[in-house]
């Protein structure tokens, strides 16, 4: 089976990348990407890489970073108009450029691929992907954030997604959905290394609209237990915000699993729309690295981590700085639960089991045979 994996990164990270490594952007396709996803941003290869051991072929496609599509089509002889609307900032965001469309339509001829598997629902629009589904036997999509319009969603013949009460929607819209968690990618602990200091409490996240909850408790926090603080988003705190005294800018692949992987403990809180199911990659990439997790209670957490003896969790805000003074005073307890939550995520939540739970979702509604 060939499986075409649509990827998406967040346009901070790509700016980030190529401004520490200019001479990059000179460099042929395969050099590129091979760099990119050598930061471990996201789901980097992880799908791919663990596809491949099933004895199935897959690739992801960084569709969104401009820079290395490009060089693809340089490389392919692939023509592209000019996107003069990019020049117009009040309007370009209404206009998919020329370019995305025709590079990514010909890496989907040139793939061939029995599977379109789209980690961005929102990445192109109903009337494309009609179009390069034709391409494929299946378009698949993976979701866990804010739905697009519906016209997006009724393009996939299935979707998957770790949110339970998604489901359910989309079944109502006549589309096929599967419950799909995410999952920790356990080769990135080679690439880890010791801090001379070790963080006392640490959260990495976003600051946005989606997570106005969360940074509520953030500030709350901020003035009960010491912390340290990166995200993206940080312009939409207040000048008076307190999490700014202790905020170090945004961290994002492998930064993010060094920063987790030399901290005591990690505050997780989920999305909004997340409602009352955990499900996000923080989850995982805190217990994965080795740190202590303490997250905002679920009703399914039960399902994925022993509470109080591989995780911790809170209710309230006053329960989650009682709970991190606690730990950071009884170093042997935080320790063993922080081990146990390391093994667990390895010995069930790694992307070596997630892609072989894939493979059988797909036998399951008989979309693909043993390889």
């Amino acid at each position: 089976m060939k499986i075409f994996i649509i990827d998406t990164y967040y346009e901070n990270f790509l700016n980030d990348f190529y401004s520490k490594n200019e001479e990059i952007k000179y460099k042929n396709c395969n050099e590129q990407k091979s760099a990119l996803l050598a930061e471990q941003f996201g789901t980097a290869d992880f799908y791919s890489k663990n596809l491949k051991k099933l004895g199935h072929q897959a690739e992801e496609f960084i569709v969104n970073n401009e820079i290395l599509q490009k060089q693809w089509a340089k490389e392919n002889n692939i023509k592209y108009r000019k996107d003069y609307f990019q020049k117009i900032p009040k309007i370009k965001k209404f206009f998919k450029p020329d370019w995305f469309k025709k590079i990514l339509e010909a890496q989907i001829a040139e793939f061939k691929p029995d599977i379109i598997y789209s980690q961005n629902l929102s990445v192109a629009d109903p009337v494309f992907l009609k179009k390069i589904k034709k391409h494929a036997k299946l378009l698949v999509g993976q979701i866990a954030c804010p739905l697009p319009p519906k016209q997006y969603l009724q393009a996939y013949d299935l979707i998957l997604t770790s949110f339970p009460h998604y489901i359910q929607k989309f079944k109502n819209l006549g589309i096929n959905s599967e419950y799909f968690r995410i999952g920790f990618e356990h080769t990135i602990l080679d690439k880890l290394s010791h801090f001379e200091t070790k963080y006392d409490t640490v959260f990495i996240g976003g600051f946005s609209q989606a997570h106005s909850k969360g940074t509520e408790l953030l500030e709350y926090l901020s003035g009960k237990v010491k912390m340290d603080f990166w995200g993206y988003g940080a312009d939409s705190l207040t000048d008076n915000s307190l999490i700014r005294k202790n905020y170090h800018g945004e961290a994002w692949a492998l930064k993010m699993y060094n920063i987790l992987f030399n901290s005591k403990i990690a505050i997780n809180r989920h999305i909004d729309v997340a409602e009352n199911y955990a499900n996000n990659m923080r989850l995982y990439e805190t217990t994965g690295a080795g740190s202590m997790l303490i997250t905002d209670y679920k009703s399914n957490l039960n399902e994925l981590f022993e509470i109080g003896k591989e995780i911790e969790t809170y209710s309230t805000n006053e329960e989650l700085a009682e709970k991190i003074n606690y730990y950071l005073t009884h170093e042997d307890e935080r320790k063993k639960i922080a081990s146990a939550g390391q093994k667990k995520t390895l010995k069930d939540h790694a992307y070596e089991i997630r892609m072989k739970e894939l493979i059988e979702i797909f036998k399951k509604i008989h979309l693909v045979e043993s390889p």
